[in-house]
């Protein structure tokens, strides 16, 4: 009898750290600077770099292993990825390949034939809240990379600083939203993330995405950044539905109603008014769909 678990210590990490093993090793590393990162000794990163240790060829070929060893791997060798968030991305993935009929279901059920005949069974259930949560944290954690080394990006925070928010599929609160804390600022040029995302901390941007999906908008994501007719146009021109909404009295009410008269919108902006700033709203599926959409407005407007 052998339980996912065993699964996922005898065959999926051993494969997935000989993985990621290599993956540093060709971007530069050193053993010892590999050790530290992977927290295992030089002796057993030298044991994946001969290959002495076997290596899961069903876990190896999946697609969804193989991405996110590389990003593992590019946000470790860089230090834009903390051991810590490694390890919470990884957790994140397993639990998502034991879902269902997933990779490690499926090599659970080969080793035991017998769950085959449990056509309703789940070792874990990958919807429940803390995995949820992980999971919108880990996306927005990409977005976030992606903002960061976006060249321009600094050039659109308005003075009020911007951030990136995203929500669980069921949000219906600011305690539902993921987001920077202490917002996103310019510093000397550069776009600075003062801290790991965390949830309840954006009130304004949260609010804002919370009132759109409330009057019919699918957005599980959104930004905010500068207002000015540039910015709007290069919006525009990549194709985004824009809606503009009153700032003055309740402005989430105010977006929300926008919103119910262009389901469709994927910007949102008010103009401003005396002692507001004005400012428009990037929504979108995803963190990073949203970051990818302000790398190619930091490019438009501002230039490669």
């Amino acid at each position: 009898m052998r339980f996912i678990e065993e699964i996922v210590v005898e065959e999926f990490l051993p494969t997935v750290r000989s993985l990621l093993a290599a993956e540093l090793r060709d971007r530069g590393l050193t053993q010892r600077e590999v050790a530290t990162l992977l927290g295992i000794s030089q002796s057993a990163v030298s044991k994946y770099a001969h290959g002495d240790v076997r290596i899961n060829e069903t876990v190896a070929a999946d697609d969804r292993v193989a991405e996110v060893i590389a990003d593992l791997a590019d946000g470790l060798a860089d230090d834009e990825l903390t051991p810590v968030q490694a390890l919470v991305e990884l957790e994140v993935l397993i639990r998502e390949l034991e879902g269902g009929s997933d990779l490690l279901a499926r090599m659970h059920e080969e080793a035991e034939p017998e769950l085959a005949n449990y056509p309703s069974f789940r070792v874990h259930d990958p919807e429940n809240e803390l995995r949820t949560s992980e999971r919108v944290r880990s996306s927005l954690r990409r977005g976030l990379h992606l903002l960061e080394n976006a060249s321009g990006f600094a050039g659109l925070i308005p003075a009020v600083g911007s951030n990136l928010v995203a929500c669980t599929p069921d949000a219906s609160g600011i305690d539902d939203v993921a987001g920077v804390p202490g917002r996103i600022v310019d510093v000397k040029g550069q776009a600075t993330i003062p801290a790991d995302p965390e949830f309840g901390v954006s009130e304004h941007v949260a609010s804002i995405l919370l009132a759109a999906r409330a009057n019919g908008s699918d957005a599980r994501a959104a930004a905010n950044v500068r207002y000015d007719d540039a910015i709007q146009d290069a919006l525009a021109d990549a194709g985004h539905e824009l809606a503009e909404f009153d700032e003055s009295g309740d402005m989430e009410k105010n977006a929300g109603r926008a919103v119910a008269a262009n389901p469709d919108a994927t910007v949102l902006y008010q103009t401003g008014g005396e002692g507001i700033e004005p400012i428009t709203y990037v929504l979108g599926p995803d963190p990073e769909t949203v970051a990818d959409s302000l790398r190619t407005l930091a490019s438009s407007v501002h230039g490669p």
